[in-house]
């Protein structure tokens, strides 16, 4: 089990970054996988998840500034984000929506992204 995020690190407010993560173990489905943010001092928060058989989900903070997409053939999901603002920051996580808030749940080490003003 295993899901590995990378791609974060410091951008200007208005830039663009592109996260990566990979999960591995049979546990995941790629097709219902999705991106979770920690701001500092906040709770994780869902900010975009492919949910099979309903559709794409962008939390409204970031609705059409950031795109999640995936590679089946990887077991990877990325996250194009844009338009980037200092409230974007934090650690970056992936996992499956169906597990994600089950108690225990296994999450990876996340990606760090810092958007200056």
């Amino acid at each position: 089990v295993q899901l590995q995020a990378w791609g974060g690190g410091l951008v200007q407010a208005g830039g663009s970054l592109r996260l990566s993560c990979a999960a591995s173990g049979s546990i995941y489905d790629i097709n219902d996988m999705g991106w979770y943010r920690q701001a500092p001092g906040k709770q994780r928060e869902l900010v975009a998840a492919l949910i099979s058989g309903v559709g794409i989900y962008y939390a409204p903070s970031v609705k059409g500034r950031f795109t999640i997409t995936s590679d089946n053939a990887k077991n990877t999901v990325y996250l194009q984000m844009s338009g980037l603002k200092p409230a974007d920051t934090g650690v970056y996580y992936c996992n499956d929506v169906k597990i994600a808030n089950d108690q225990g749940a296994f999450w990876g080490q996340g990606t760090l992204v810092t958007v200056s003003s």
